[in-house]
């Protein structure tokens, strides 16, 4: 029981959410311009989009404590390569496999969108080691954010539109931008909150790079973002996923207020859990929207 308990710690599955909302959103907008959603097709991409999800986690795991980034002064969720509980070539062995999961689950959408699906989904499968491995790792870099906004946004979402209607909208980006957006106020709170752990270990994000002002005024930027392009969505007369989206409002408000009132510290793991529930209830609530 321990066991399965470590591993689903490893997973991270409060992260989760950021492979498993972009899909719906995809799905929805099909549904919203009257399309025929194929099913299959969105639940294949959904199962490549979590094991890519947990194959990134696998290996920042086990990196992030190869690097020492991860140390007993970590105040974030515990990290099981770092804290011993699973030992660190098994971790490696996990994320591996997952990625070939990834890319198993992949096969259909390959036969079902061809070059672009294919071309996506290589670059995908890499960078969920890239992202903290290989000779340019991306979050040690200060180009995570910008990664979580073209994966777990813009390349999620429209991806999951093209497998079914082999074509692009202004919509598609327009929904996977906010998705994108709202993804990437979860990583700023997290890197904000390990910002002193990262310096000392040249992990050069954004908020070690430009500051603690600067990635409070980037949350705030990027929740403007994702709810004023609502506006877009009332000019498309899809009212119920303006009005329903909004529900997420008071709670994107309360995280950013609590992010500049609040110095960075332990507490800032609760105003992630909260920005994760943003991220999820715009999500789902304005795929409902769309669906109505």
């Amino acid at each position: 029981m321990n066991e399965i308990k470590n591993w689903l710690l490893a997973f991270r599955l409060k992260t989760l959410t950021a492979a498993i909302v972009p899909i719906f959103v995809g799905t929805a907008l099909v549904k919203f311009e009257g399309k025929a959603v194929i099913w299959s097709v969105s639940l294949w991409a959904l199962a490549s989009a979590l094991f890519i999800q947990i194959g990134t986690n696998l290996f920042n795991d086990a990196i992030d404590f190869e690097k020492g980034t991860d140390t007993e002064e970590r105040i974030g969720p515990k990290r099981v390569t770092q804290s011993g509980v699973i030992a660190k070539k098994t971790v490696y062995l996990a994320g591996g496999m997952s990625l070939l999961a990834a890319a198993l689950c992949g096969i259909p959408l390959v036969l079902q969108g061809g070059v672009p699906i294919l071309v996506l989904g290589l670059i995908s499968l890499l960078l969920g080691y890239l992202y903290t491995g290989g000779p340019f790792p991306l979050a040690y870099k200060g180009l995570g954010d910008i990664f979580v906004i073209l994966f777990f946004g813009l390349a999620a979402v429209c991806g999951t539109y093209f497998l079914h209607l082999k074509s692009l909208s202004l919509g598609s980006f327009v929904a996977g931008l906010q998705v994108g957006c709202l993804s990437t106020v979860l990583i700023v709170i997290n890197n904000l909150r390990d910002r002193d752990q990262d310096r000392k270990t040249n992990k050069n994000t954004l908020a070690v790079r430009f500051g603690v002002l600067f990635s409070r005024i980037e949350i705030l930027f990027l929740y403007l973002v994702s709810f004023l392009l609502l506006i877009f969505w009332f000019l498309q007369s899809a009212l119920p996923a303006v009005y329903l989206s909004l529900v997420s409002l008071p709670m994107a408000i309360f995280v950013t207020k609590s992010i500049w009132s609040q110095s960075p510290g332990p507490v800032y793991n609760q105003f992630l859990a909260k920005a994760a529930l943003v991220h999820v209830l715009f999500g789902c609530l304005f795929s409902l929207g769309l669906i109505l």
